[in-house]
């Protein structure tokens, strides 16, 4: 799996505040599920983030606040996929995973053409569900750190009319 960086954490904090309904309501449920010590909510959702990140060695360490963060972040991307939506994904998924080695470690040289398709496929489909940005931070962290940093290299997907542009 793939790390995030310090900033690409805060804009993740940023897309989990508005999907869980405002800053409260996002560091309640991270309280809950018990990713602090402390109850006190930190200032600002940019600080939460610096605080997990600090907390869990930047998503990498298996500790309550990493399991807390990746439990929001399923949450809210599993609401807004549809069955369809998610079988699609799995076998695309299924096609990233093939362009591998065996370990996970490494892209097979002859497969970097059919892994991008499906990593374009892949980002497409999800962003028309939630929005390219999430979209591009769910791939984020589920890749392995080769697939990372070809994600990292490409643009984001682009949709017909995000949300906020409809209104």
């Amino acid at each position: 799996m793939a790390h995030p960086t310090g900033e690409e954490l805060r804009e993740a904090i940023g897309l989990l505040v508005t999907g869980a309904g405002g800053y409260g309501k996002l560091h309640e449920r991270l309280c809950r599920l018990n990713a602090f010590v402390s109850r006190k909510k930190p200032p600002s959702p940019e600080v939460l983030a610096d605080r997990l990140y600090n907390l869990t060695g930047g998503l990498r360490r298996n500790v309550p606040a990493t399991v807390a963060f990746h439990t929001v972040w399923a949450e809210i991307v599993t609401q807004a996929v549809s069955e369809d939506d998610d079988k699609k994904l799995s076998e695309i998924a299924d096609r990233i995973n093939a362009t591998l080695t065996e370990n996970e470690h490494d892209i097979r040289e002859d497969q970097t053409d059919a892994l991008d398709t499906a990593l374009g496929e892949y980002e497409q489909l999800l962003a028309e569900t939630v929005g390219p940005v999430q979209a591009r931070f769910e791939m984020l962290f589920k890749a392995v750190p080769p697939v990372a940093t070809r994600l990292r290299a490409r643009p984001l997907a682009t949709t017909a009319l995000a949300p906020a542009e409809e209104a």
